[in-house]
């Protein structure tokens, strides 16, 4: 299942964001595709407020993630565009991150090759004019349920 979003402008992409954010009720795996300054970043922003986080959503590019708790649930938010090895990933203990209790936001997960565990959506966030065309695909019954719900 596939959804597809003509955004014009980030206060569009931020509602969606928002809108997703609410529709998780359960341990989610999310990957992020796009150019550098597509707006992946800025969708996870949204994404971790919505949940209700109050403070600064920063970017883990140099830190690779961020850990946020909010409520019941533990929101790590990984950039893995620097990471120059995906065997790294074991070093942080990545399948610590893949709870029942846990939200993960991925960016450029395909530099973590194997180490990943599956995602639930897959979002590619592309340049679209002055606005972003967002393309949301379903790869679990549970990534079906969320895009029903938008």
């Amino acid at each position: 299942m596939k959804k597809s979003f003509e955004l014009e402008n980030e206060q569009a992409t931020a509602e969606l964001a928002r809108q997703l954010a609410g529709a998780c009720h359960q341990a989610t795996v999310i990957y992020l595709h796009g150019d550098l300054g597509a707006g992946k970043t800025s969708f996870c922003r949204s994404f971790i407020q919505a949940l209700g986080y109050a403070g600064r959503v920063k970017s883990p590019t140099y830190t690779l993630v961020e850990p946020y708790e909010v409520g019941k649930w533990r929101i790590f938010h990984f950039d893995l565009y620097r990471l120059a090895d995906p065997e790294e990933l074991e070093f942080i203990g990545i399948r610590d991150y893949f709870e029942p209790d846990c939200l993960c936001l991925i960016e450029w997960p395909e530099k973590g090759a194997d180490n990943l565990a599956p995602a639930d959506l897959q979002i590619n966030i592309d340049f679209n004019g002055s606005g972003r065309t967002i393309t949301l695909l379903a790869l679990s019954e549970w990534g079906e349920a969320l895009l029903k719900q938008l």
